[in-house]
């Protein structure tokens, strides 16, 4: 049976239908902080689904059962009425979880788990609902996976604290595998504390306990941890920290602490700033045993307490979070700022996909390479492109453009063109040259 076209005012009612509901929970959870939310469950029905199929990646990898988007589409309404039916009647088994690993540029893979198209739709559906709960309890200091902001987000407000607030110390902090160690029992716990739908709650510990099909084809049933890459694994993750991290710094580590003290996080990654060095002794000596409390574990070759302050930047001490290297600086009109550039390690990185990126494409045609370039390059930008790194944003713009040419040359045995075509070309395509994204909100009283 195929999709039946929607109007457009069907699709406005279905995404209004859906937004009503989810405002109504959200508005629930930001009066009443101790509520505990009932029949949940029962919002998981054919329009949720509907809704979820318009939201979810249509091109990403198949799951364990191989099923594409496309096929799923070509029978969509018995699709999503057994989805239905099998959520009503509580016959509802989440899919096998496939795993694939993906490079992360230091000679490491990252394990992602690929779930099935159903379980994308209902993954979907729950983490609306959960994020309509926790988005009023969540801290304005995290900034993953969340609506609204993100990684940029928690760049230019770290970087906004740290030029104007009084902070002398960074305590950088890495998490050892943190979506692997995840506690299962520990994460229902705080689920229960804003959720009494228990159905809703046992459908959430069957994606946790769900199998997973490794590339050997053994499947592995986790005691621990969710799988990165499942659509609802970011909120889980970021209800974990917050319950482990974020509500214990602001309840028990500020009051005890005598001077100023900021955390920035995004999922996993989080740096906290302090005034006096005692306080960041005292919270880098506690936030190991907090953590243990929650069976997490820190990469101690990855967690320090750097100097960082305007009167000692002779001392040349640098920390990076997201990316992003931060060092204290002077502008050319003698004023003390944080100056942030590009990372070497993620440079480094972004030079080895760059060049797997051009092994793949060399061969297309340069009219569709160009604009595959130009989207590249355009998100590049748009990530890195902060005031004051236009010199690293050439650098990578150098180094990207001589690896391209390299493998343009080795599409045959005859070289394509010399670099000054390569150069010309370039320029007749449009290709698209380093710029500076980020808006001067920060930066107005500064001269760079």
């Amino acid at each position: 049976m195929q999709l039946a076209k929607e109007t457009y005012a069907g699709q406005v009612g279905l995404e209004k239908l859906m937004q009503t509901s989810l405002q109504g929970i959200a508005m629930k959870a930001t009066r009443n902080k101790e509520h505990r939310f009932q029949n949940l469950y029962q919002l998981l029905n054919e329009e949720a689904m509907r809704y979820s199929w318009k939201h979810i990646n249509k091109k990403s990898a198949t799951g364990a059962d191989k099923q594409t988007a496309k096929a799923f589409k070509e029978q969509f309404e018995e699709n999503i009425a057994t989805i239905v039916e099998h959520l009503r009647n509580k016959k509802y088994r989440a899919k096998l979880v496939r795993r694939v690993y993906i490079n992360k540029g230091n000679g490491k893979k990252r394990p992602l788990g690929i779930p099935t198209v159903s379980d994308k739709l209902v993954q979907h559906a729950a983490t609306k609902i959960l994020e309509a709960i926790y988005e009023p309890e969540f801290s304005n200091q995290s900034y993953g996976y969340r609506p609204n902001t993100g990684a940029q987000s928690a760049i230019k407000d770290l970087n906004h604290e740290l030029n104007f607030g009084k902070y002398s110390y960074i305590v950088e902090a890495d998490i050892k595998g943190f979506f692997d160690h995840i506690d299962h029992d520990i994460l229902m716990k705080m689920l229960e504390q804003k959720i009494a739908d228990r159905t809703f709650l046992m459908l959430i510990r069957k994606w946790l306990k769900a199998g997973v099909l490794e590339t050997d084809g053994k499947v592995i049933h986790p005691i621990t941890g969710t799988p990165q890459g499942g659509i609802i694994s970011p909120i889980l993750a970021n209800i974990y920290l917050h319950y482990a991290l974020d509500m214990w710094f602001e309840k028990a580590v500020r009051p005890q602490i005598e001077g100023e003290a900021y955390i920035s996080r995004y999922a996993d990654d989080f740096v906290c700033a302090f005034r006096y060095k005692r306080d960041a002794i005292k919270f880098y000596r506690s936030l190991g045993k907090r953590l243990k409390k929650f069976g997490l574990e820190l990469a101690k070759e990855k967690t320090n307490i750097i100097s960082f302050s305007r009167f000692r930047k002779e001392e040349n001490t640098k920390f990076e979070f997201l990316g992003f290297e931060f060092r204290w600086g002077t502008s050319r009109k003698g004023k003390d700022i944080i100056k942030r550039r590009t990372s070497r390690n993620k440079l480094q990185k972004s030079y080895t996909a760059f060049i797997e990126w051009s092994k793949e494409n060399r061969n297309k045609r340069i009219r569709r390479l160009i604009p595959m370039l130009n989207a590249k390059l355009r998100g590049y930008y748009n990530y890195y492109g902060v005031i004051g790194n236009y010199k690293s944003l050439w650098q990578f713009y150098y180094e990207a453009m001589k690896i391209l040419y390299k493998w343009l040359n080795r599409r045959s045995q005859r070289r394509s063109f010399n670099f000054r075509e390569f150069t010309a070309l370039l320029k007749r395509y449009g290709v698209i040259r380093p710029r500076i994204t980020e808006t001067r909100h920060y930066q107005l009283n500064f001269d760079f």
